[in-house]
């Protein structure tokens, strides 16, 4: 296979290209910044030749057959079919449907999985459940169905004896999931029925969908985008009241890779009794401890500890010591049975790439922070967001002894008109996604909020953003990149 440390994706000929070059590759190539432009306003230019992309945002080819065997099957005219891997999955999309739309849907087993079919004027909402749930039917999912194959089991205890050693957590506290964001939403239905009709506070600005999930899936959300001074002061106050379901938070925060202070979140959270979620995806688990102050966790592990950038995967971790650990565990036991909804083949692949986790991390550490170095004394370069450079103070308060910041880089151009141009001469991986072996960059405003840029901007997040997630090639190859790129528009 191609090796995307030496031989990135990027080129314009490469439009719609899988990153990785492999059949279940969860990225796609988007070369260009007017690409992501067509890609958000769904032109057939840029569409027609996506060949992957983001699992819960694009139908793999084999979840199109798959999608439509099923409707061939139990359709009638004017109606469509999305298929879910379980049926508690099916039933919460049923709900979903039924109340976003307004109309009647149904299920029906299909080969093992869950046929949901719905009129054609909810398809477009039962998608939003796809991707906002994240409880998707998965390519090798598929692919079994499809070439007569079955669904078959695995045995994931080796595995999440792995993941909790990471961390050093208990495997029975361990719970895989379909995705990160089908994690984020276990979480978010387990702390709903603790404390049923409270909205939920989310701290910092957050990635996209982990807000479409508290807002769309409970009575709502507040949001703090910028943790500090009075309005911070004041959530703390709230939080002591009890006034929450929860609190989540991301640490540290994707794309302005801020850290909250988690000390004073969590004592306000135990003096409240509110639980606190925190995601650690961004740093992961080898740079950060946040267990000394979370009582639950959620990781997307399709990211750095899978490494790879081809399966989907999530994982939850109730922290031991959380006054919550009982309950929460007993919810997720009967949501998660085996402590597994992963597919059998994704769990195995993930296995496979997760033994390579402790030794890619540590060189993607350094190269972030060389690039970080680089780009703060460049003189085209207006401002970075690392965890070294913000809120560095409440970053060690979890920063494992000895260990680094991570690989996720933001930044942003002086000139904003030069961005387009910069992001299309840089000669690495370019799409959605992070936390692969090898760097994948994009222009993140623009492919996550899209349709929102004045709200983004308004919390902080500039348009013209360019968001990297650095790898473990060698380093010369990722500051030669960028050092072209910055020669060409300095022309």
């Amino acid at each position: 296979m191609r090796n995307l440390q030496t031989a990135p994706i990027w080129t314009a000929e490469e439009l719609g290209h899988p990153i990785p070059p492999d059949r279940h590759a969860i990225s796609v190539c988007l070369p260009t910044w007017e690409s992501v432009i067509d890609y958000e306003e769904g032109r057939d230019k840029v569409m027609k030749k996506l060949r992957a992309g983001y699992p819960r945002f694009f139908k793999h080819p084999l979840i199109e057959r798959l999608f439509a065997a099923a409707a061939k099957e139990l359709a009638v005219e004017s109606e469509r079919v999305i298929v879910l891997p379980h049926r508690a999955a099916a039933q919460r999309a049923i709900k979903y449907i039924e109340k976003r739309a307004g109309v009647a849907a149904r299920v029906v087993s299909y080969d093992g999985l869950q046929a949901v079919i719905v009129p054609d004027t909810a398809y477009a909402v039962a998608m939003e459940y796809w991707r906002f749930s994240g409880e998707v039917v998965t390519s090798r999912q598929a692919q079994d169905v499809l070439e007569g194959d079955g669904l078959w089991e695995y045995d994931s205890t080796e595995l999440r004896q792995r993941l909790a050693g990471f961390g050093d957590y208990r495997p029975d506290s361990v719970f895989l999931y379909e995705s990160g964001m089908s994690a984020v939403y276990a979480v978010h239905r387990a702390i709903s029925s603790l404390h049923a009709g409270k909205k939920t506070l989310q701290l910092d600005f957050p990635y996209v969908d982990v807000l479409k999930v508290q807002n769309h899936f409970g009575v709502g959300t507040v949001m703090l985008h910028d943790c500090c001074g009075e309005p911070f002061d004041e959530a703390i106050s709230r939080i002591r009241t009890g006034e929450f379901a929860a609190v989540f938070c991301e640490v540290p925060s994707n794309p302005l890779l801020r850290t909250v202070d988690l000390e004073a979140v969590s004592l306000a959270c135990r003096e409240g009794g509110v639980p606190l979620v925190v995601d650690d995806t961004i740093a992961s688990v080898y740079n950060v401890n946040v267990a000394k102050y979370a009582d639950i966790i959620t990781t997307s592990l399709s990211k750095w500890i899978s490494g790879k950038g081809d399966v989907m995967a999530g994982c939850v971790q109730v922290v031991e010591q959380s006054p919550y650990f009982e309950n929460l565990r007993e919810h997720l036991s009967d949501d998660c049975p085996d402590q597994c909804r992963l597919y059998a083949a994704d769990a195995a692949v993930l296995d496979e790439n997760s033994r390579g986790f402790l030794e890619r991390i540590a060189p993607v550490n350094d190269n972030a922070e060389a690039l970080v170095e680089m780009l703060l004394s460049h003189p085209l370069v207006d401002q970075v967001w690392y965890p070294s450079i913000h809120d560095q103070e409440n970053y060690q308060k979890v920063q494992r002894d000895g260990r680094g910041y991570g690989g996720l880089i933001s930044f942003t151009l002086k000139n904003e008109k030069h961005s387009a141009k910069f992001f299309d001469e840089l000669q690495l991986s370019k799409g959605p996604s992070l936390g692969n072996e090898f760097s994948l960059v994009c222009p993140y405003t623009i492919l996550a909020h899209y349709d929102e840029l004045d709200w983004a901007e308004a919390c902080g997040v500039p348009a013209h953003l360019i968001r990297i997630s650095v790898g473990a090639e060698d380093r010369e190859v990722l500051l030669g990149a960028f050092r072209k790129a910055f020669e060409v528009i300095q022309k």
